[in-house]
């Protein structure tokens, strides 16, 4: 969804500044700061293989149906360990949000990177615009479950020190304007927008802790085998500044871009034509044809372009544009979200490309025939 009004947040955009900055100092952040894996040193833009890919897309929280796929897809077995050997994994971002148990897809993710690594497979997970909420503090669409995702023991004490820190802060604002300021009022508004557990989810999303130190350590786009795979999608113009480029441009732009900057909509990390948002592949939007993805697979060096961000109408794995455009978002979660969405992953093996469901498998006609021998003249 597009940021449509970037000067009024609702209520649970909460600001991860100098409140949190002073509970960390407190060393109340000391236990988020885990340790997490480097970063691969492969480039993730031109990666040639005769393995199989398996990608799947949104996940928004959905766990359970999560692995059900994962299973279907032989990649992982009953009790969550890889089983997919040399494969590559691509999971193309929007774990968080809306759904109750995405710290525990995370989790799954964090685990399965290792041990695919251990087998010579690969775990690429990509960033979605939901990721980036997260990391830059826009909780619009959090869960009541993923907050209690995050309780401890300590979460009625730590709220209560967030709260002094954050009353004392817009007392002194308040009187500083000539204002009178209103503690009941004050009160009551942040305990009904800060939830236990909010507190520490905003601290394991910081650039120095946990999950958020792991998430900047990935990437926007992976090309494998002259396939690209990117959450949102790419326009002209961003896919001619390359793979490369845009992810180093997203990760920087997560150090720097601020919710309130005027400007930060005309970041890649924030922009409705940036990868993490556009969806103009396959919305149908004017001006977007043939000819046009071609001239945007040409920049990109690609063959094909696998998405996800946009549910499809059926909630069914789509190819568009003679198989140049792959849709993969189909409503994982279901619920009141995607009343008929279903979970899914798209495998590409032997140049074959198919459609897996629980249960079943569909090959994707027309798709694009791909493999390391013709990667090169890909660009």
């Amino acid at each position: 969804m597009i940021l449509s009004s970037l000067g009024r947040w609702p209520r649970r955009v909460v600001s991860v500044g100098a409140t949190v900055v002073a509970l960390w100092a407190c060393g109340v952040g000391s236990s988020l700061a885990q340790s997490v894996p480097p970063e691969a040193a492969d480039s993730a833009c031109d990666v040639v293989t005769t393995e199989r890919v398996v990608a799947v897309g949104d996940v928004h929280g959905a766990f359970d149906q999560f692995v059900s796929i994962l299973r279907e897809a032989k990649l992982i077995d009953g009790r969550r360990r890889w089983i997919g050997g040399r494969a590559i994994l691509v999971q193309l971002g929007d774990v968080p949000d809306r759904g109750p148990d995405s710290r525990k897809v995370l989790d799954l993710l964090r685990r399965m990177e290792e041990d695919a690594a251990k087998a010579g497979g690969h775990v690429y997970a990509l960033l979605g615009n939901h990721e980036a909420m997260r990391m830059m503090g826009d909780y619009r669409y959090v869960s009541e479950g993923e907050y209690a995702a995050f309780r401890s023991r300590d979460s009625e004490d730590l709220r209560s020190r967030y709260y002094d820190l954050a009353m004392a802060a817009a007392e002194k604002r308040t009187e500083a304007s000539g204002a009178e300021f209103d503690e009941g009022a004050y009160r009551k508004q942040f305990f009904d927008a800060t939830p236990l557990g909010l507190v520490e989810m905003q601290m394991a999303f910081r650039a120095e802790s946990d999950y958020g130190r792991w998430l900047r350590t990935h990437d926007t786009m992976v090309k494998i085998n002259g396939v690209v795979f990117v959450h949102g999608g790419l326009t002209l113009d961003v896919a001619s500044l390359g793979c490369e480029a845009v992810n180093a441009r997203v990760l920087m732009e997560l150090e720097t871009a601020s919710l309130g900057d005027p400007e930060v909509e005309q970041t890649l990390v924030v922009s409705p034509e940036g990868p993490l948002w556009y969806r103009g592949l396959v919305d149908g939007a004017p001006g977007v044809g043939l000819a046009e993805v071609e001239a945007i697979l040409t920049a990109a060096g690609a063959r094909a372009v696998v998405v996800g961000h946009t549910a499809a109408d059926d909630f069914r794995i789509r190819s568009q544009f003679g198989g140049r455009v792959v849709q993969v978002d189909t409503g994982m979660l279901g619920g009141e979200f995607y009343p008929a969405g279903v979970a899914s992953a798209l495998e590409i093996a032997d140049g074959v490309w198919t459609a897996i469901y629980e249960g079943r498998r569909e090959i994707l006609r027309p798709s694009v025939t791909l493999g390391p021998s013709e990667a090169g003249s890909g660009g």
